[in-house]
C-alpha cells in the first residue's frame, strides 16, 4: 500500500503523521506528501527521506492517496493529481461530508474510502469512522488508521454525517466544556491559576477512569453522585430540560446538518 500519498498536511494531516510516526508504521520513506504551506511534521519528515512536494510524475508511483485537505478544496486537489496517478491507486479521503461516489468521480473511478478521524490520532488515542463499499478500500482505511486508536466501521455512508456530529467535531465540545467549567470556578471565587489545574486534571482522570473501567457513563455518574448532595444540585442544572441532553442533541443535528451542506 506503499507509498502513500497525502494531499494536504495541515492540522489533521499533521496529527496523522505524528501518530503513524509515534507508532512507527510507516519509514519516512513511504511517504509523499503535498502542501502548498506545510507544517512541521512535514518538514521534519522530509528531513528523515520523505519526499515533499514532488513532482507530478512522481505521484504515479502512490499505491495509496490520503485526500486530508479542506472539504472546500477537495477538488482542486483531485484536478491537479488524478491525471498522474495510477489507476489503481486507492483514495482514502478524510473530507467532511463529501460523498465517496463524488469523490471517485473527481478522481477518474478510483476505489474510495471515506474516513472521519479526531486530532488526538497525534499520540495513538484518536477515533475514526470508516466506510468504504469497496473491501480492499476498506482494508487500506483501517491499514492506516488502526495505528492511530479506535476504528468504527459504519455499513452506512449516511452514518458518516452522525458519526462527524458525534465524533470527528466533539474534541472541541469538550475543550469548550472545560473553557466554561474553569470560567465557572473563577466565577466562584478560584484564582485562575487553580480554577484551570482543578479542571483539566479532573475532567482527564474522569475520562481515563470511564475508558479503563469500561463502566457505563451513567452508572459512574450514580456513583458520584450522594442523594442531597452537591453533584447532584449542580446535575439538576446541567440534566435539566434546558441543560446538555437538549443542547447536545441540537448541536449534533447542526452539525449533521452542516456536514451534509459541506457534501452538497
Amino acid at each position: 500500500m506503499t507509498p502513500i500519498l497525502m494531499l494536504g498536511a495541515g492540522r489533521m494531516g499533521g496529527a496523522v503523521l505524528d501518530g503513524w510516526r509515534r507508532a512507527g508504521a510507516y519509514q519516512a520513506s513511504d511517504l509523499m506528501i503535498r502542501d502548498p504551506a506545510p507544517g512541521p511534521q512535514a518538514v521534519a519528515l522530509e528531513a528523515a527521506g520523505a519526499r515533499l512536494n514532488p513532482p507530478d510524475a512522481e505521484l504515479a508511483r502512490a499505491k495509496t492517496v490520503l485526500l486530508c485537505v479542506k472539504p472546500q478544496l477537495w477538488r482542486d486537489a483531485a484536478a491537479e493529481t488524478s491525471p498522474w496517478l495510477a489507476s489503481d491507486a486507492v483514495i482514502v479521503s478524510v473530507a467532511a461530508g463529501v460523498k465517496a461516489q463524488d469523490i471517485s468521480k473527481e478522481f477518474g473511478g478510483r476505489c474510495v474510502a471515506r474516513v472521519m478521524p479526531t486530532t488526538a490520532a497525534a499520540i495513538g488515542q484518536g477515533t475514526a469512522s470508516l466506510y468504504a463499499d469497496d473491501p480492499a478500500a476498506l482494508a487500506r482505511a483501517h491499514a492506516l488508521f488502526e495505528p492511530l486508536g479506535a476504528v468504527v466501521d459504519l455499513a452506512d455512508e449516511g452514518l458518516m454525517h452522525a458519526a462527524t456530529a458525534v465524533s470527528g467535531s466533539a474534541p472541541a465540545y469538550l475543550y469548550a466544556f472545560v473553557e466554561a467549567l474553569e470560567g465557572a470556578g473563577m466565577a466562584a471565587g478560584l484564582p485562575e491559576k487553580e480554577a484551570r489545574r482543578l479542571a483539566r486534571s479532573t475532567l482527564t482522570g474522569a475520562a481515563a477512569l470511564l475508558a479503563q473501567s469500561g463502566g457505563e457513563p451513567a452508572e459512574l455518574r450514580r456513583q458520584v453522585t450522594s442523594p442531597g448532595g452537591t453533584t447532584e444540585a449542580a446535575l439538576n442544572v446541567l440534566l435539566g430540560a434546558d441543560g446538555l441532553p437538549s443542547l447536545l442533541r441540537e448541536a449534533v443535528a447542526r452539525a449533521v446538518k452542516r456536514s451534509k451542506e459541506l457534501g452538497a
